[in-house]
């Protein structure tokens, strides 16, 4: 009986040891997605959107689960899957990432920027303020490595969910006069589908963050020094996945709750909008309710600044050294080490670059890359469920009959969402 207790007890603290990665994918998905798209749609179109949330949210879910899964079950990480699948399969995936990482660390880092400034208020520009906070991810990253990211993650996203919900509850005493006039503007009209388009293709975040989340959650179990279960993955993925959704939901609720019917018009920038946000709570609630929801906007996006800074080095790093069999494990370690602490230098300084020459048609290199990973997320969907249901994985692994229903439907889900994003880009 007690050898039985004691089983159980080491069992529990093995799954407890492999939980961190899901934090790392909730500090990466809750991001512009998040506080401005989420936000956005509360306060324009009320609860009516709650469905594309939650639509966009249940879609996504086995495909980016099955990263942590087929580390459980093979051992290897997802660029190490593509690469087996074939050529095709692993040279389209270099190219989304290599197409979009440099935009979207340059948007995520402006964005913060911007919130940095209205929070602190040291009259120092965006530009200025991206070269800060690059440094101090930087810095984290390559001082602390994989735990101290770890450690971080875990604090800013329970910080992070903490501070959301009490911006809610604060939105919820407040006492609003009936609203009778508000008109919703429409669902069919090419603004409305192309805002419902993007909101749904970037909640809670895109299809390639499956393959970061396989590399932290292969990096979790060497640390951990011991094989990744499904079940301490799948336990994992279910925090951080169901995190990200959750405050996604608060965010939704605050644009409804704080912004709906206050006849103001809201920016498309990110920056702007989040500041007129973080106002409209001082008008409503008072000057004290501003810092906590300036802190829940500045943290919100600081979060998906440092997981993106160590997600692209640590993917190129797996690219350009990919696992050798002629060479010791520690050798291939500590090679792909070098290239980290070399690719954590190189994208951040090109990403500046980007926001130093193309301020003024910044936003187009943002759609691009946008485009790009919608329109890639049915192929990158297929390309996970083909090694998740593929001869190597062991069957106990694999997903089951049911789940594999579920898993077609949300693939079709995923291509009518690129038909109706290709035709309202081309065809509206």
């Amino acid at each position: 009986m007690e050898s039985q207790q004691i089983a159980k007890r080491t069992k529990k603290t093995s799954i407890l040891k492999n939980i961190g990665p899901g934090f790392l994918l909730a500090g990466a998905a809750i991001g512009v997605s998040h506080l401005v798209q989420s936000t956005r749609a509360g306060a324009d179109y009320g609860y009516i959107l709650i469905w594309a949330l939650l639509l966009a949210c249940i879609s996504k879910y086995p495909f980016l689960e099955f990263g942590p899964r087929y580390v459980a079950g093979t051992g290897k990480h997802l660029i190490a899957g593509y690469k087996q699948l074939g050529k095709i399969p692993y040279y389209l995936f270099i190219f989304i990432t290599v197409a979009s990482m440099f935009i979207i660390q340059a948007a995520v880092t402006i964005v913060t920027a911007g919130l940095a400034e209205r929070l602190f208020n040291f009259g120092l520009s965006p530009f200025t303020w991206s070269f800060i906070i690059f440094g101090a991810s930087i810095a984290l990253l390559l001082i602390g490595k994989y735990p101290g990211l770890d450690k971080s993650m875990k604090i800013i996203v329970s910080l992070l969910t903490l501070a959301t919900l009490a911006a809610v509850c604060m939105a919820l005493g407040i006492q609003k006069e009936p609203i009778e006039t508000v008109e919703i503007p429409s669902l069919w009209t090419t603004a409305s589908l192309g805002f419902i388009i993007a909101f749904m293709g970037w909640m809670p975040i895109p299809l390639d963050a499956a393959v970061w989340h396989s590399i932290w959650t292969k990096e979790k179990a060497h640390e951990n020094k011991e094989k990744l279960n499904l079940k301490g993955a799948f336990l994992d993925f279910n925090i951080g996945y169901f995190s990200a959704c959750f405050i996604g939901i608060l965010f939704f609720l605050l644009g409804v709750l704080v912004m709906f019917g206050s006849g103001e018009s809201f920016s498309s920038n990110s920056v702007e909008f989040s500041s007129q946000l973080i106002n409209l709570y001082g008008r409503t609630l008072g000057e004290w309710s501003k810092p906590v929801i300036a802190i829940a906007a500045f943290v919100t996006m600081l979060s998906t600044v440092i997981t993106v800074t160590d997600a692209y080095p640590r993917v190129i790093s797996e690219l350009f050294h990919p696992e050798n069999s002629i060479s010791t494990e520690a050798d291939n370690r500590k090679k792909r080490w070098q290239f980290y602490r070399i690719s954590i230098f190189i994208i951040p300084i090109l990403s500046l670059a980007i926001l130093y020459f193309t301020s003024g048609s910044f936003t187009i290199l943002v759609d691009f890359a946008a485009g790009l990973s919608f329109l890639s997320a049915p192929i990158l969907a297929w390309f996970n469920y083909k090694l998740v249901t593929g001869q190597e994985m062991p069957e106990t692994d694999r997903p089951g009959k049911n789940y594999r229903i579920f898993t077609i439907i949300c693939f079709v889900m995923l291509l009518v969402f690129n038909i109706a994003y290709l035709g309202y880009n081309f065809l509206m």
